[in-house]
């Protein structure tokens, strides 16, 4: 991944304890549950961050299975390797870049990828591998967000970014949102010699307490924390004031509560 795309110090923690119960953790289920996972089979985790799909497939590949997390990031890995759920497990955390896999040839059964690729910076080449490394037949299964305009927060934060930093200051949060079009996406894998491509568009809820806590998490435990100063800061203050406008509609008694798009792919080797 590019490297302003990586979190730094202890953003990987913040990352852990905010955002993957918020939302990785989310659809991580979902991705999991749709790969079909089963009893004693081995499956890769590509881009896997602090493991929280890694850990959902464990569920599913049980002890006679084998699970292993890749990514690039150490301070992400660090998080991984700290939180229950191990070898014992059947998982193994791995430092690589997804551009170059250090893994055997046919070596498994299934490769996930949630929310990696779009931000890797040569997909064809990412896909080939985890290509090579699957077994004849071998299923991948990855999910990248939809339209920014159907994540309406991410585009509440954008366009505050852009307003107050000036143009281009909202690319890391729109880079996210680089392979919304399903029909690139189906592209880049059919290219990539994959077949039996299908594509689902998905709806979460998610929800923060409120649009501060939103706004706050996004600036301390995203790539954004080195790019919009201290979450107290009065720039900060204002990129809250413009998100909280922006989604008024989706404020309740209970909180902030938005709706998230994404496609999830599923395909065979």
């Amino acid at each position: 991944m590019h490297e302003e795309w990586q979190l730094q110090g202890g953003a990987a923690e913040l990352y852990q304890r905010y955002l993957v119960p918020a939302v990785t953790a989310v659809w991580a289920a979902d991705l999991a549950g749709r790969a079909g996972l089963r009893p004693g089979e081995r499956v890769l985790d590509v881009a896997c961050g602090t493991g929280v799909v890694a850990r959902a497939a464990a569920g599913y590949a049980g002890p006679t299975g084998r699970v292993a997390g890749l990514d690039i990031n150490p301070g992400m890995l660090a998080v991984a390797r700290s939180l229950p759920g191990g070898p014992e497990h059947g998982i193994g955390w791995l430092q690589a870049s997804a551009l170059a896999l250090p893994l055997q040839d046919v070596s498994f059964d299934v490769v996930l990828c949630q929310f990696g690729l779009q931000f890797f910076p040569d997909r064809p080449a990412a896909l080939a591998g985890i290509r090579r490394v699957l077994v004849p037949g071998g299923r991948i299964a990855l999910s990248v967000f939809g339209a920014i305009e159907h994540n309406p927060a991410t585009l509440a934060l954008a366009r505050a970014l852009d307003r107050h930093l000036g143009p281009g200051a909202s690319q890391t949060k729109r880079a996210e949102h680089e392979l919304a079009d399903p029909a690139l996406l189906h592209r880049l894998v059919r290219e990539a010699g994959f077949r039996g491509i299908s594509i689902a568009t998905g709806t979460r809820l998610i929800r923060f307490p409120s649009v501060a806590d939103y706004v706050r998490i996004q600036l301390t435990a995203t790539p954004l924390a080195s790019r919009a100063g201290e979450p107290d800061s009065p720039l900060a203050a204002a990129l809250t004031d413009d998100v909280a406008a922006a989604l008024e509609p989706y404020c309740t008694a209970e909180g902030l509560a938005f709706p998230q798009e994404a496609h999830i792919l599923m395909a065979h080797a």
